[in-house]
């Protein structure tokens, strides 16, 4: 009996050694603001489809854009 409480009791003190070593993470926010540079360059094209009584209005009067 007095192997059995001898060995529980190792057992106990392994179990609280190891759970004693258990690593901590701490999650943090930052003190300075992040910021992000961003150089971005967007070019874009626009092509229309019209009609050709459309197109020949647009040519005759020049004026309305």
């Amino acid at each position: 009996m007095k192997i059995m409480s001898v060995s529980a009791l190792a057992a106990v003190l392994c179990v609280s050694l190891l759970s004693g070593c258990v690593p901590r993470i701490e999650v943090a926010t930052p003190k300075d603001p992040i910021t992000i540079n961003m150089n971005v360059k967007i070019e874009h094209e626009i092509h229309i489809k019209v009609d050709k009584d459309v197109e020949n209005l647009l040519k005759t009067q020049s004026g309305l854009f």
